[in-house]
């Protein structure tokens, strides 16, 4: 058997000095995360982090930037994840918009109540992009490429 990791991207999200999480329903209780989630077949890195982003915020977003790139390994659940974390700019927004199964709302947080809630973070992750934005990570998403073969 050929092991592999799960790849999921995630949006970093600010505004104004807070950062986009959604809190959501997991089978560990309510956690917070950005809108993240995995990437599907045959989907490129930044379809899926706009999909994602939509669909958990019912917020359009204009990728920008690759803030990082992050292996992070759940030993009790034995679960690798190969995450992938941008960030953009906001293009619009469809309040009327229904967020998907599990998630409970969209939350603007500042630094410090993102900080607060540790606790309850989805993974150490979450507090790990936002460090790594507010560090100035920003790389060009040129360092990306998708493409598929016929066979």
């Amino acid at each position: 058997m050929v092991w592999k990791p799960n790849v999921t991207v995630a949006a970093v999200l600010e505004r104004d000095g807070r950062y986009l999480l959604v809190e959501e329903e997991t089978e560990y209780g309510i956690c917070y995360n950005q809108p993240a989630g995995h990437l599907e077949c045959g989907e490129s890195l930044l379809d899926a982090v706009v999909r994602e982003t939509l669909e958990e915020t019912a917020y359009t977003l204009n990728p920008q930037y690759l803030v990082g790139i992050y292996h992070h390994r759940n030993e009790a659940r034995d679960v690798t994840y190969l995450r992938f974390a941008f960030a953009g700019e906001i293009i619009a927004h469809d309040p009327g918009r229904s967020l998907d199964a599990g998630i409970l709302a969209a939350h603007w947080l500042s630094l410090d109540e993102i900080r607060a809630r540790q606790a309850q973070h989805r993974s150490p992750l979450v507090l790990r992009c936002i460090e790594d934005w507010l560090a100035g990570r920003r790389y060009p998403l040129e360092l990306l490429s998708h493409s598929t073969c016929a066979g």
